[in-house]
């Protein structure tokens, strides 16, 4: 036996180890089969999903007269805390102002079905005062927010000043605590009175 033999047997030998290097990492590994997606788009799909998940959750720093509004962010996706008291503000105004003046058609959209009906009711009775006008309105508190099941209801504490009779000399001060609620999976950002 030669030394040429010898050598044909080192490339023998070397040969099998690979082989049997090649069906180790392959059973360790796995194969693509042209189906998987990539390991950097599986990253960026990843990072893209809790960006987004993050970004719908994140709760701002709130004043604590507001610090209740934190289970709203928690509980909706997209809440801006500021939307919502700047909207509680103008459906009150547009509740005020529209039961004083007996507009039904208003006022439907925008109470629940009870308070509607109480509405109603009052308006039919007469027992309106058509000569009050906001003269300021400010939301002193969110009182509480609470969620069952699907349903979220925010309770507002709102402070208004009324001039009686078109005078401006009479000032009349008030508080009320309204109650605004919504369905939180819906996409639909329409709050509805549903208790004064």
């Amino acid at each position: 036996m030669g030394y040429g033999d010898f050598q044909f047997y080192d490339i023998v030998i070397f040969a099998l180890i690979a082989i049997f290097l090649v069906f180790r990492l392959r059973n360790v590994l796995g194969k693509r089969t042209g189906f998987e997606r990539s390991v950097r788009e599986k990253s960026e799909s990843l990072d893209k999903n809790l960006k987004s998940e993050t970004k719908a959750k994140i709760v701002p720093e709130l004043e604590e007269n507001f610090v209740e509004l934190k289970k709203a962010y928690i509980a909706i996706n997209n809440f801006d805390h500021n939307n919502f008291l700047d909207g509680a503000k103008n459906a009150f105004e547009t509740i005020i102002n529209s039961f004083n003046k007996g507009d039904k058609k208003t006022l439907k959209p925008l109470l629940s079905e009870n308070v509607y009906g109480v509405f109603e009711k009052a308006i039919d009775e007469k027992n309106v005062d058509p000569s009050s006008q906001i003269f300021s309105l400010k939301i002193s508190k969110v009182e509480k927010v609470v969620i069952d099941n699907n349903k979220i209801a925010i309770s507002v504490i709102f402070i208004s000043e009324h001039f009686k009779n078109n005078d401006e000399t009479t000032i009349v001060k008030k508080e009320d605590t309204w109650t605004f609620e919504k369905d939180a999976l819906s996409k639909n950002p329409n709050w509805l009175l549903s208790s004064t």
